[in-house]
């Protein structure tokens, strides 16, 4: 038997679909799921949601609920870490405030000054978490689906020993949606996508063997194509290379869409995937789900349909691969940088080809971005290593620094309003950021460190 573990097993719907992928495997039809949240009522959910799906497939295997982490972990073999720092009542903030400095965001959960605060506020609790790992299921394999992906995973790679991998959706999801649009079935598909979290890059795309490009030059020239994804088709035609992420979260990564309202009228306002309309479309989404979830859910449970069809989530065939039946699988992976793509700063984040093995997770192979990919990726990159150096130094002169150089910020505020921004955003965190040495940005400090 073995056991798994959801950390924040309150993301409802991302728990219930990750359950039912790994119960697909025969090797793991009699697991115990172990969920954890601190929401005692989410927690609930979480339980009768996943009891449902064992009842469906008649799976034996077992489902149980704590509130205590160490518990939860015990003796684990997989984990998965699914968890929202401060909720969206504190996310909102990381949205508000930059707007209030013309710094107009969409999403705010990857990187820029929304993504950098959400990691310096979950980056000491999956810390915390991986520290309740060592201690009682040092040699499980954990997953980790939170955001900011690159930094969280930089950052828990770097304080830490254990098998951690950060995963995404967006590369499968990217080449599905690609491989619609030119008429292709996934099973055809095959590419090297490689960069970091949510700006990697389709390197090459084939059908059958054949390079796919041609075919996706034609299909953006159809109106519903086009309208579909305005920013990501204007950066393919730019730089070469389709992008793995939304047009609403790659708008807010670069200055050329978001900065002037024209501008997000022109490639903003209309499209589909997280709607990458003007600032507070996602906000209001966002804190409207606060008012209806659980009716929702409570529909679900009583009423709604379980699909047992596995999905396309990379997490049950790596936990598979390393300790089911060891079947290899190939998938996008986080890892730091260690000469994996030759051309990006070694260290940071990257997301590359991988393998899952019985023998572990590793890169299959070294890449080079083609130079002007690697400008764009190494800046975000640069960026965010930064950010991850303040969270372990508890440095607020390097918040401020990271967020200097963000793309969209730097393109719509000057050195002042950044610094002021920055600090309206260090205090309003003030709560979860204990970990730090102060809370006031004070570059004469900054000086006299660097020229000890």
């Amino acid at each position: 038997m073995k056991k798994f573990t959801f950390i924040g097993a309150g993301s409802l719907d991302f728990t219930k679909d990750l359950v039912r992928d790994i119960l697909t495997f025969e090797a793991f039809r009699d697991a115990e799921l172990m969920l954890m949240d601190i929401d005692p009522k989410r927690l609930e959910y979480a339980v009768r949601g996943v009891q449902k799906i064992v009842d469906a497939g008649n799976y034996p295997a077992t489902v149980k609920g704590t509130q205590d982490r160490k518990e939860a972990l015990k003796d684990a073999d997989g984990v998965l870490i699914t968890i929202l720092q401060g909720g969206v009542e504190v996310w909102r903030h990381d949205i508000e405030i930059p707007k209030k400095y013309n710094v107009d965001i969409c999403v705010g959960d990857t990187r820029g000054p929304s993504g950098i605060f959400r990691f310096l506020r979950t980056a000491p609790v999956l810390l915390d978490i991986i520290r309740d790992c060592e201690e009682v299921c040092p040699n499980a394999v954990v997953l980790n689906y939170t955001n900011p992906m690159a930094m969280l995973v930089s950052y828990l790679q770097s304080m830490s020993d254990m098998n951690i991998t950060g995963l995404c959706h967006s590369v499968q999801g990217t080449a599905e949606m690609l491989a619609k649009w030119i008429g292709a079935e996934d099973k055809q598909v095959r590419y090297t996508c490689a960069g970091i979290n949510h700006q990697a890059f389709y390197l090459d795309f084939k059908v059958d063997g054949k390079d796919a490009y041609p075919e996706l030059y034609r299909a953006i020239e159809r109106e519903e194509v086009a309208a579909e994804e305005p920013v990501r088709i204007e950066m393919f035609k730019k730089l070469g290379y389709f992008n793995t992420e939304s047009s609403g979260h790659n708008s807010e990564y670069v200055a050329w869409f978001r900065k002037r309202p024209d501008l997000i009228e022109k490639y903003c306002t209309h499209g589909t995937g997280w709607n990458p309309g003007a600032y507070g479309y996602i906000l209001d989404e966002y804190l409207g789900r606060e008012d209806t979830w659980e009716k929702e859910y409570t529909d679900w449970l009583e009423n709604g349909e379980v699909e047992l069809e596995r999905g396309e989530e990379y997490a049950s065939n790596i936990f598979n691969a390393v300790f089911g039946d060891h079947t290899p699988y190939f998938f996008n992976g986080n890892l730091k940088n260690h000469g994996y793509i030759t051309n990006v700063k070694q260290g940071v984040c990257v997301e590359v080809p991988t393998v899952a093995t019985e023998e572990g997770i590793v890169p299959i192979k070294q890449i080079t971005l083609p130079d002007h990919l690697a400008v764009l990726v190494n800046n975000s990159a640069l960026i965010e290593d930064l950010a991850v150096k303040a969270a372990i130094e508890g440095d607020p002169n390097l918040v401020f620094q990271a967020v200097l150089y963000d793309p969209l910020t730097s393109a719509v505020c000057s050195m002042d309003e950044i610094q002021n921004m920055v600090q309206e955003m260090l205090d309003k965190n003030a709560e979860y950021l204990g970990y730090f040495k102060s809370l006031k940005i004070n570059m004469e400090v900054l000086h006299e460190k660097e020229n000890r």
